[in-house]
């Protein structure tokens, strides 16, 4: 990946995936598109991202730890996409910031 395709955010470098799946957490009203799996690609860029064995997600991003369970559809229900966004601008990390 050249520079011109990485994009600084909170000093963590992310492709323009990981920008699109950040602004779509950050989109209001809230979108219901916001899938496990981009979700996962772009948090194991941002911070540290463990699965337990029950299921549920651990992450951990600047010293701040949240729990996820992750429901049984391939979204994130709409209180999981806003505790992402208050988890995520809390560190700094909201679209052009």
């Amino acid at each position: 990946m050249t520079k011109s395709q990485e994009h600084d955010i909170g000093g963590h470098h992310l492709n323009h995936k990981q920008v699109s799946v950040l602004e779509k957490v950050f989109a209001h009203p809230v979108s219901h598109s916001v899938t496990w799996h981009d979700v996962t690609t772009l948090l194991d860029a941002l911070g540290t991202l463990e699965e337990k064995h029950n299921g549920s997600w651990h992450l951990t991003i600047g010293g701040q730890m949240q729990v996820f369970d992750p429901n049984h559809g391939k979204e994130l229900s709409t209180q999981q996409v806003i505790d992402l966004r208050h988890m995520l601008a809390a560190a700094g990390l909201e679209p052009g910031a």
